[in-house]
């Protein structure tokens, strides 16, 4: 069991404290990050989880004197929180990755379709998350739940990341064991025919992939083409939302950043964060009064290679801790600490 599923087991065995409901800011404070990544999972949204949060703190607020401490304050929690997002989840469309579109990849060259209705999944801050959750909130696993109907997704999430009972996770939806049962193994089937589960994360950077990803850094400040594509697994797969297209295929890919990719050498730095538990970079584009918030990548590494990228558009650059933009004469060497 994970080291976040033991943490979740225990809080939610604990006995139930009312006094926890007499300082609601503590309490916001105590729960907020960890119920942010519940709600993200379930809608694929940081902005919508950031709401749904705050909706279920006012449901909370406005029905705590209904609270009698059978369960422990992080459970009833979770299950106010679980209902107001299936409730917001109500004939909305699923937000999918390109990839989850069902459509072919591109060739490099082919014109780049841009599709800006389509609600796409959002990469979600390290910072905002519980980091311990990261075997849970990675972006792969996050865009697999997203193909799941909404009740199925929260059966998933309540039974496999938080470790709940059949039992209690049947009392959160109001429904029967059975039912959540049923539920629980045509989820398992879905995911396991795209062979995602939330514990096949990857453990934290080693000494090659913190090596590579430098290399990676440089590889794109100077826009060495045979350089990315080295560093690319061979079946490397390139994703950009709100564009529908994806490319396959380290070759493929590196024609791609050659050849439609504006930037030129010098052109483009990239700035360390996290987001989703993995290694993220923020792509800066340069201007005539400076560098500009161009794409940030989101990475899944095997090995010290790059697997796949998601280059997200329409990234808020300041969530994930990056500049909203670099001066004109920003360079690797100046922007070293002393």
């Amino acid at each position: 069991m994970t080291q976040t599923a033991q943490t979740a087991q225990t809080a939610q065995t604990a006995p139930g404290d009312v006094s926890e409901l007499e300082d609601f800011p503590t309490l916001t404070a105590r729960y907020q990050r960890e119920l942010l990544a519940h709600c993200y999972r379930m809608s694929g949204s940081v902005q919508e989880a950031e709401d749904l949060v705050q909706e279920t703190l006012l449901r909370a607020w406005k029905s705590s004197d209904k609270f009698e401490g059978r369960s422990s304050v992080r459970t009833w929690l979770y299950r106010i929180a679980t209902n107001v997002c299936l409730t917001n989840l109500e004939a909305r469309p699923r937000r999918p990755l390109p990839t989850g579109l069902g459509t072919a990849d591109q060739l490099a060259g082919d014109a780049l379709e841009l599709d800006a209705e389509i609600p796409w999944l959002e990469p979600v801050p390290d910072a905002a998350v519980v980091v311990a959750e990261k075997d849970s909130i990675r972006l792969a696993f996050v865009a697999a739940l997203q193909h799941l109907p909404a009740r199925q997704r929260a059966v998933l999430i309540l039974r496999d990341v938080l470790r709940w009972s059949a039992k209690e996770t049947a009392q959160a939806l109001d429904t029967t064991v059975a039912a959540v049962n049923s539920a629980l193994q045509r989820a398992h089937a879905q995911l396991g025919e795209k062979g995602l589960t939330e514990d096949t994360v990857k453990p934290d950077l080693d000494e090659r992939q913190e090596t590579m990803l430098k290399e990676y850094v440089d590889a794109f400040w100077r826009k060495d083409i045979d350089a990315i594509v080295a560093l690319l697994k061979a079946d490397a797969i390139w994703e950009m939302p709100p564009f529908t297209s994806h490319f396959r295929g380290a070759e493929n890919i590196g024609k791609l950043i050659g050849t439609q990719c504006p930037g030129g050498v010098h052109d483009m730095p990239m700035l360390p964060t996290t987001a989703n538990g993995q290694p993220a970079f923020g792509l800066y584009m340069r201007r005539d009064d400076g560098f500009v918030p161009f794409h940030l990548q989101v990475l899944d590494l095997d090995g010290d290679r790059v697997r796949q990228v998601a280059a997200f558009f329409d990234a808020d650059f300041t969530k994930f801790g990056l500049p909203a933009r670099l001066p004109a004469d920003w360079s690797y060497e100046t922007s070293r600490p002393a």
